[in-house]
């Protein structure tokens, strides 16, 4: 049997992604979402999440191009002034794997973002990180150590089987995540057994999806999604090449929810 969840990410980035998780969640065949907890929009998405007591909601841990929780006289090392972090994740990962004083900083963020999801009063359905950050090893085990304090039991493990895909890369990639999921696994935590969504990352259309769910293996498979009811001037500088719309217009369309009952 296929199990599949429809996931939304950046919850709580802006009101337009907010409208789009409730809307996809309500009309459409959107199962979960995962919030950004210190991002403009993340009270209005608590909100809209607590008048969706079927949507499943967990922490989309920011530790790249994105706002954190402490304050940045409290990570200096991690954000500029304006409490943001960088975007260059070279620079980034080499930092988190080699400085202490850095990796110090990182521990205590990431368990702020966990204290901030519990405070939310929402349960702790999963978690994943921002551009797959949790795919390095260190933030990989801090997300892991935090996320079993409170309770986590479910991580992403970003794993687009190639052979589902084939002729559009991945397969490094695909290798890679083999280390976080010995991580999860050692950590007592539950994961998918494949991910859709890399590859077409913004871009997750009914056209594409009505050709990729037939095609999907057998097991726990996620669909990950970033839509949006409309493009706002975040999401322009953000993300300008990733049509949040089309991914909406995707999770509402009737042919790709009777292609989900058909995969399952």
């Amino acid at each position: 049997m296929t199990r599949l969840t429809f996931t939304a990410d950046d919850f709580g980035l802006s009101e337009a992604v907010n409208e789009a998780v409730e809307r996809a969640h309500r009309d459409g065949v959107l199962t979960a979402a995962s919030l950004m907890v210190a991002a403009p929009a993340a009270a209005d998405a608590v909100a809209r999440a607590k008048r969706l007591p079927t949507l499943r909601v967990g922490l989309h841990l920011v530790v790249i191009e994105g706002p954190a929780v402490l304050s940045p006289p409290t990570i200096p090392a991690l954000v500029d002034s304006s409490g943001w972090f960088p975007s260059d994740q070279l620079r980034l990962g080499l930092r988190y794997f080699l400085l202490p004083h850095v990796r110090r900083q990182l521990a205590a963020e990431i368990e702020a973002q966990f204290a901030a999801f519990a405070a939310t009063g929402l349960p702790l359905a999963h978690a994943d990180a921002h551009k797959h950050m949790h795919l390095h090893p260190t933030v990989g085990r801090l997300l892991l150590d935090s996320g079993r304090r409170h309770g986590l039991r479910r991580v992403r493990v970003p794993a687009e089987p190639p052979s589902v895909l084939p002729g559009i890369g991945g397969g490094a990639l695909h290798a890679w995540t083999r280390l976080l999921r010995a991580q999860v696994r050692r950590a007592g935590m539950a994961a998918p057994d494949a991910v859709f969504g890399l590859a077409w990352s913004g871009a997750m259309t009914s056209e594409r999806l009505l050709g990729l769910l037939p095609a999907l293996p057998p097991g726990d498979i996620e669909l990950y999604f970033h839509p949006a009811a409309r493009r706002d001037p975040l999401l322009a500088r953000l993300m300008p090449h990733y049509d949040h719309e089309g991914e909406l217009a995707a999770l509402l369309d009737p042919a790709v929810r009777a292609a989900a009952q058909a995969a399952r």
